[in-house]
């Protein structure tokens, strides 16, 4: 089965949704491709509000959202319950099967919004058996809210993700008793609201600078051993012992590039570099969402994928878009970028995340002060407008940050 589209999206989250919007505006013939059986990727099982501030002005669950955002895009096509199976960029051909059989899709330009994984308990090599009641955040949250199961009944969640977090929340509501959120690092891996939303609002304990060290239990989770931490190294003597029957873990989510590892240009963290018009390293391959850096709203990525898509669209009726002009280099204080070239012609968003904790941070471009943030944390974004008209965006751009620790 061959066919041919002017933009084929891979993925059909928030930002596939949004790429397929964005495409959808330049009146280009848009092809969506998706593993699940229907859109929404993870927000589907987000059943919490929090949703939709930036876009829609208001706050939404997960669900709601989807189907929000669903309605404004209207009728495209797609294919559904479909595995990738390659993708060449050289003759700009994907073959993709699912219970029809193998289709061999040609497009115009491609939009990889495939979004990110969790991160597996076992990447933590905590010492110990692997009984039955440990799960990763995201796989008890489609269990509780998509599949009615609970998981168990006295619950350690270790990581203090915003699924993690969330799901404390979740779970206790449902009535299984939570001895407490166990977090590594000496501040919370979530955003700030949620520590107060879920935790503080539900007397939930959140124990920084511990976590989990030795697993017990044979057929069923028994307990779990924590420790005091520093240096990233247990505190001798502080361990102590709790009881349980489930372990939840919510230790990061890493972008989704296995596919195109080799091909795509790759950082160190996984992410797809990207230009500020949301183009790889091929002129008609586009990236937007989680596969680019991990996002803390969702509606960050729905703008990222609207983008992608209209200069997708652009590509494939035969526009040129402008060459880069710069590079983007994470310097002291920033962790993590969500882009990484400009072109140097338009206003664009960049986000980025501090190293540290900071009660006031300056985000300096080449040393020139473009916004200060308060209570800066390295689990919630900064939002950057940097624009070509005020600030040389060619050459080496280094952005910085420069602050108060806490």
């Amino acid at each position: 089965m061959k066919m041919r589209y002017d933009v084929v999206v891979l993925g059909g989250g928030a930002a596939g949704m949004g790429a397929v919007k964005g495409a959808k505006d330049l009146d280009a013939s848009v092809l969506l491709i998706e593993r699940e059986p229907f859109t929404g990727g993870v927000l589907n099982q987000c059943i919490h509000t929090g949703f939709g501030l930036q876009v829609f002005k208001m706050e939404l669950t997960g669900p709601e959202y989807h189907e929000f955002y669903r309605n404004k895009i209207g009728k495209f096509d797609a294919l559904y319950e479909t595995m990738v199976l390659n993708i060449d960029f050289d003759e700009n051909k994907i073959k993709a099967m699912n219970s029809e059989g193998i289709h061999e899709i040609e497009y115009g330009a491609l939009v990889l919004a495939t979004g990110a994984r969790e991160r597996p308990f076992e990447a933590l090599r905590v010492p110990g058996t692997r009984p039955a009641g440990i799960f990763t955040a995201g796989l008890a949250q489609k269990f509780v809210n998509l599949e009615n199961h609970l998981p168990g009944h006295r619950a350690v969640i270790i990581g203090s993700g915003d699924i993690g977090m969330i799901m404390a929340r979740r779970l206790f509501l449902e009535g299984v008793k939570i001895e407490g959120v166990y977090e590594i690092m000496p501040y919370p891996g979530g955003l700030t609201r949620n520590v107060a939303q879920c935790l503080e609002d539900f007397n939930i304990p959140l124990h920084l600078s511990t976590s989990v060290v030795k697993i017990h239990g044979k057929r069923r989770l028994e307990g779990v051993t924590v420790a005091k931490f520093e240096n990233n190294s247990p505190v001798e003597g502080s361990e102590r012992f709790i009881e349980c029957d489930t372990l939840v873990a919510s230790v990061g989510l890493i972008p989704e590039n296995d596919l195109v590892k080799g091909k795509i240009e790759i950082g160190p963290d996984e992410g797809i570099f990207v230009d500020d018009l949301m183009r790889t390293n091929y002129e008609n391959v586009f990236a937007c969402g989680n596969n680019v850096c991990i996002h803390d709203l969702v509606d960050f990525t729905t703008t990222e994928g609207e983008v992608a898509g209209r200069n997708a669209a652009m590509v494939a009726k035969g526009e040129s878009l402008p060459p880069r002009a710069g590079i983007i280099i994470a310097g002291s204080g920033i962790r993590i970028l969500s882009i990484h070239y400009t072109t140097a012609t338009e206003p664009f968003k960049l986000y980025v995340r501090v190293d540290k904790p900071m009660e006031i941070a300056t985000v300096n471009v080449n040393d020139k002060p473009v916004k200060a943030a308060v209570n800066a944390r390295p689990s919630e974004m900064i939002e950057l407008t940097l624009n070509p008209q005020k600030i040389d965006l060619k050459g080496k751009i280094i952005v910085s940050a420069k602050g108060v620790k806490k």
